[in-house]
């Protein structure tokens, strides 16, 4: 039974090597040096569970390699919890596809476009040249905003003109202008929004959809155009893309 146990250990640990190799190669961002390493252990470690079987056929007290086993383990854990922690969560996002490379997401502070996945972070690089390496397991705890998984994106600038122009004659020439604009999408109609009517201003919100990463060029295409427009139209208008300030509020009567 001993030399049995050894035997089908050795034999198993051949087998979940070769899986376990076969796997992480099919996981993107996987190094080989990695992977190889992670079927190593494995294999070591079915091995070793079939000596210790082994061990317990003979009536040997296993308990001394348990307490090894156990220390090691632990030792194992603490030096590497970081690097495990984001080994595994790379195998996650690997696994359920939340992101790609060439998708502009967004992660804690950074925006930029996935250049490489690997088994330790994800490496971006941003708007302004900058390349991140993003930890995976930080991904996998806080939120994480993918930009391009859709293929579209929405974008909206304000619209503040004098109340004394009629409201349907700007929503008008706000629309024509919107047709014109390079790069937007046909499919979803652009939108204008009546936000605020005071005494002396109305102001709106124009909404349009774009290509995911295209937001900025998009925006400042449809600030002009939209200018121009209101301009040509004789509107007195204010078009910005920045959202206004929350205005300040009295405090309760006491």
């Amino acid at each position: 039974m001993a030399a049995g146990s050894v035997l089908v250990g050795w034999i198993l640990s051949i087998y979940a090597r070769k899986g376990v190799l076969a796997a992480l190669r099919r996981l993107q961002g996987i190094s080989e040096g990695a992977a190889i390493l992670t079927a190593r252990i494995v294999r070591y470690a079915v091995l070793l569970l079939g000596i210790g079987t082994a061990f317990a056929f003979l009536g040997a007290s296993i308990q001394p390699f348990l307490a090894v086993g156990l220390i090691v383990a632990a030792v194992i854990f603490l030096a590497l919890r970081g690097i495990s922690a984001n080994f595994a969560a790379g195998i996650v996002l690997q696994t359920r596809h939340p992101l790609k490379v060439g998708d502009e997401i967004e992660a804690g502070d950074y925006i930029g476009r996935v250049r490489e996945l690997n088994g330790r972070s994800v490496v971006i690089t941003t708007r302004d040249g900058r390349t991140v390496h993003v930890p995976n397991s930080l991904l996998l705890e806080e939120p994480l905003v993918n930009h391009s998984e859709l293929g579209r994106r929405r974008s909206e600038v304000q619209v503040r003109f004098r109340s004394t122009t009629p409201l349907a004659a700007v929503t008008d020439v706000a629309l024509t202008a919107l047709g014109t604009v390079a790069g937007l999408r046909p499919e979803h109609p652009p939108a204008v929004i009546v936000r605020t009517i005071e005494p002396e201003r109305i102001s709106l919100t124009v909404q349009f959809w774009h290509a995911p990463a295209d937001d900025v060029a998009a925006t400042s295409r449809v600030v002009a155009a939209l200018g121009a427009a209101l301009t040509d139209a004789g509107v007195d208008a204010v078009v910005t893309s920045e959202k206004p300030v929350e205005p300040l509020t009295p405090p309760p009567p006491l």
